[in-house]
């Protein structure tokens, strides 16, 4: 995955508080929620906070919990331990009707008989709003979500995302304080899921919500939550703002699953509080990083450099360390940047991203080039988990 910018969300958030993770107040806690199916443990010990009117992605690969942790809010599962708040109020003894949280489907569960009118207006005409009350509200809900000229249509008769639209407008007219997310964009296309992402995110801090979504999509978890909780094996590996996870990484597993990395293992033989120099048996060089670590010389560590953070040349770097020598095996275009996969000596394989003006000079870099890799003390990130 090319490296994202910062998301939208996370964007605003900043701007609102003058700080992305802000100390702002816990609307939804979670304590201590374990979950288990027989054995088997969903959730295992799970605590988070979020705040009012915040975008919080859930993000993870299948089986590791996100969706069971989902369900327990929406109340469609019970937790086996723990407690569960939404606006100070405990959800245990409340039915999943009796919460106030609403929830979106990934399959969108659109009503087929039903017109888009009639399927926003279902959820209120079961809790006995009256028909003007109903009328006025599903006309701001298909309003909100520029769905008003469609009102009368089926849903086999709307794209995608229009379908994804109402679905959004089903939910949203019942005034939630909670929107639960499940997978909101898997259902669509890539461009289309693009484009998408962005609108989400505007009705959503135009209405006001607080919303947590579920993906396993880390572009669309990056680009429209404000912060995400990365989850493996029922538990929360890290939270953060999206740049933060993706910049400053935890643990080998983070920095493997947000994006992609080069990790190269190696060991402590010098350690300053603002510096640290690493030797690694896959590089010639030794690797220097600008920031300190708290630990032993001879310590085991990681070091995570992004692959957009790699320069590849053909001229051997002046620099005494962060850099290796290999061969080009693999050029990947993806259009506005390339990946070149480049082996060592030893066998690692280290990827690069160019960006295509880097590609239209005469001495760029083609297969089977024997050329040098560099990269800046500041890009290497230290993971000892």
């Amino acid at each position: 995955m090319e490296k994202p910018v910062i998301g939208a969300r996370e964007m605003r958030s900043a701007s609102r508080s003058g700080s992305v993770s802000g100390n702002r107040d816990a609307f939804v806690r979670i304590e201590n929620v374990v979950k288990n199916f027989g054995d088997s443990v969903a959730v295992d010990d799970v605590s988070l906070t979020i705040a009012r009117n915040e975008l919080f992605a859930l993000l993870g690969s299948s089986g590791c919990g996100k969706s069971t942790l989902l369900r327990m809010l929406a109340g469609l599962e019970s937790a086996t331990s723990g407690r569960i708040f939404v606006d100070g109020e405990d959800l245990a003894s409340l039915p999943p009707y009796r919460r106030p949280v609403n929830m979106m489907f990934q399959s969108y569960a659109l009503f087929p008989h039903m017109s888009v009118e009639a399927n926003v207006a279902f959820g209120l005409k079961q809790e006995g709003t009256p028909r003007n009350e109903i009328r006025e509200r599903v006309a701001d809900a298909l309003e909100l979500v520029q769905m008003s000229g469609y009102a009368q249509r089926k849903p086999h008769q709307l794209s995608g995302g229009q379908q994804q639209r109402v679905a959004l407008a089903r939910s949203l007219v019942k005034r939630p304080k909670l929107l639960l997310l499940d997978e909101p964009m898997s259902a669509l296309d890539k461009k289309i899921r693009r484009q998408t992402q962005l609108e989400l995110v505007n009705i959503i801090d135009r209405v006001g919500v607080t919303c947590v979504m579920v993906t396993h999509d880390q572009e669309e978890a990056m680009t429209m939550a404000s912060r995400l909780a990365v989850m493996s094996e029922g538990r929360i590996v890290q939270i953060g703002s999206p740049s933060e996870v993706y910049e400053y990484p935890n643990s080998r597993f983070c920095a493997g699953f947000i994006g992609s990395t080069n990790l190269f293992d190696g060991t402590v033989i010098e350690d300053e509080p603002d510096y640290i120099v690493v030797e690694s048996e896959e590089l010639e060089s030794r690797l220097y990083i600008s920031h300190g670590v708290t630990g032993p010389i001879g310590m085991a560590v990681g070091i995570s450099v992004r692959p957009e953070r790699v320069s590849v040349s053909h001229a051997k770097p002046e620099a005494q360390y962060n850099w290796a020598r290999g061969v080009v095996t693999d050029i990947a275009y993806m259009g506005s940047y390339s990946l070149y996969h480049v082996r060592l000596p030893g066998g690692k394989t280290v990827v690069s991203n160019l960006d295509s003006a880097s590609l239209m000079k005469e001495d760029a870099p083609a297969w089977n080039d024997e050329v040098f890799l560099s990269w800046s003390p500041a890009s290497g990130v230290v993971v000892t988990q």
